[in-house]
């Protein structure tokens, strides 16, 4: 894994042991082409990196690659002590670390520790949590989110996306293997 734009582009990410079986816990993360795809649509959609949610966060890639791409700051929500330590080591080496903060919670739990709104909300929960959804849709709800917000949904490609989260519609749907990327955001974000 590596960070494919940005101030740290091309710079390894410490790559978490291979993901356990599905329906078990693991990490599976983004891959490269599949984060490429996320930040080719952001850009396209001239999404503000300003203040970065990164929810299920995993390895941190989705939030490194924000932090790569932009000056602003990054929240990474994780709940499993040794990924969220990998998370820090990768922030560290990056030289990145001064710009975010790993919260070392459940994603359940983040719309009543955190404060928003965030300009940009990345949730690429596991798919094999039946509940995740719904934390997201939550999560939208909340004051995490509001109309300027763009929030972007990694899922398997057999559960449809919502046709909106919180206060913002589904803006576009991008399919890459198992994967599904969607985007949520109004027309214009600017």
């Amino acid at each position: 894994m590596r960070v494919i734009g940005g101030s740290a582009r091309g710079r390894k990410l410490i790559a978490p042991a291979r993901p356990k079986a599905a329906g078990s816990a693991g990490v599976r993360p983004t891959s490269d082409l599949v984060r490429g795809v996320i930040f080719d649509m952001l850009d396209a959609l001239g999404a503000d990196y300003a203040r970065v949610l990164d929810l299920y966060a995993g390895t941190g890639a989705l939030g490194i690659e924000a932090l790569s791409r932009g000056e602003g700051t990054a929240d990474f929500v994780e709940s499993d002590a040794q990924t969220a330590g990998l998370i820090e080591a990768n922030l560290r080496a990056l030289a990145l670390a001064p710009r975010a903060r790993v919260h070392r919670l459940t994603a359940e739990r983040a719309g009543g520790r955190l404060s928003g709104p965030y300009t940009l909300v990345l949730a690429d929960p596991p798919y094999y949590d039946a509940g995740a959804l719904a934390v997201v849709q939550a999560v939208a709800a909340s004051g995490l989110v509001d109309g300027r917000t763009v929030l972007v949904l990694e899922h398997e490609r057999r559960a449809p996306p919502p046709g909106a989260m919180g206060p913002l519609p589904l803006y576009r749907s991008r399919r890459h293997g198992d994967s599904v990327v969607s985007i949520y955001a109004q027309e214009e974000t600017t």
